[in-house]
């Protein structure tokens, strides 16, 4: 790198603009069918979600058929063990169940992005300290540990979200640490820094736009593993009891002996809203991942590269 001269500005990386940054994170799932279908499997459920009030009809909890009522016209997927509306009760569950999804993987993303960032930008001591209490997380059981913190601080909706919060944030942090070094060590960094720009300064402008989409890509396979965490905390009767979610419905239709009675439609909905959700998100988390992370990048490693060519087509010298 050349010496920069005194008194002669150097012009410093304009850091990617929202529209780039909207076009980075949107690209690799326009070009993909399998995460265009995820992006519109996880909208439905948010649209319940958001839209759940002007679609339910009083209390979703409130008994309006007999117990265990098969599917019909009145009820398309019959009722639940306390003569609810499966239907309804689905409805409310996605408002619960996304928002502790949403929530917790915001928590995780600040969590694991702040200590990810400290550690690669500044390295040294502070990065040694803080691998090593990631480190010390990453040896905790996450169940146990969630069982164990659940029941001593309550089974309120907001413990449950702050519970898985602070407990997936890890590969978040290691994920950024590594891409945060990476930035640093650039040109454009490297001038900014000769020109006396301070660290607060480098980080905001220069490594945290760089960054950014690979959080945002991150957190969304962090809204999959905190709506899996909160179904089993909820099923093995650790959540919130005033509230509704795809874990209670399900812990709920367990409770009240669904499967003696043979009422599948008390467990399965509920469970496949479950799979749906997390399968969407996961789709969609990896296929941005495995754009926006440089150690992902092996297209040109990638078995979809390769295909056999029909006989007609080949080479004389390859053909048997």
């Amino acid at each position: 790198m050349s010496p920069v001269q005194p008194g002669v500005s150097t012009p410093e990386a304009p850091p990617p603009t929202p529209s780039l940054a909207i076009r980075a994170l949107a690209s690799p799932v326009l070009r993909n069918k399998t995460a265009l279908v995820a992006v519109g499997v996880l909208g439905f459920f948010v649209f319940l979600a958001v839209a759940g009030p002007l679609l339910i009809d009083g209390d979703p909890k409130a008994q309006v058929g007999a117990v265990f009522e098969p599917p019909s016209r009145e009820f398309p997927l019959g009722t639940d063990g306390g003569g609810a509306s499966m239907v309804s009760m689905l409805i409310a569950g996605a408002r619960v169940s996304l928002l502790i999804g949403f929530c917790a993987a915001a928590i995780s993303a600040l969590i694991g992005g702040t200590i990810g960032i400290l550690s690669g930008f500044f390295g040294g001591k502070t990065d040694t300290a803080l691998m090593r209490v990631t480190d010390y997380f990453l040896v905790i059981p996450d169940v146990p540990l969630m069982i164990v913190i659940a029941a001593l601080f309550g089974r309120s909706t907001w413990n449950i979200i702050i519970i898985i919060g602070i407990i997936y944030w890890t590969f978040t942090a290691r994920l950024l640490r590594a891409q945060t070094k990476s930035v640093r060590e650039r040109v454009y960094v490297q001038r900014a820094r000769a020109l006396g720009a301070g660290n607060s300064r480098l980080v905001v402008r220069h490594v945290l736009p760089q960054v950014t989409p690979l959080l945002i890509a991150n957190t969304v396979l962090l809204v999959a593993y905190a709506i899996f965490a909160e179904t089993f905390i909820t099923f093995l009767g650790l959540g919130d009891p005033s509230s509704i979610s795809w874990g209670r419905l399900i812990e709920n239709a367990f409770n009240d002996d669904a499967i003696i009675n043979n009422a599948w439609w008390a467990i399965i909905p509920p469970g496949l809203c479950v799979m749906f959700v997390v399968l969407a998100c996961t789709i969609i988390g990896q296929t941005l991942e495995e754009a926006l992370n440089p150690r992902l990048r092996t297209g040109h490693l990638s078995v979809r590269r390769f295909r056999v060519l029909p006989r007609s087509v080949q080479p004389e010298h390859q053909k048997p």
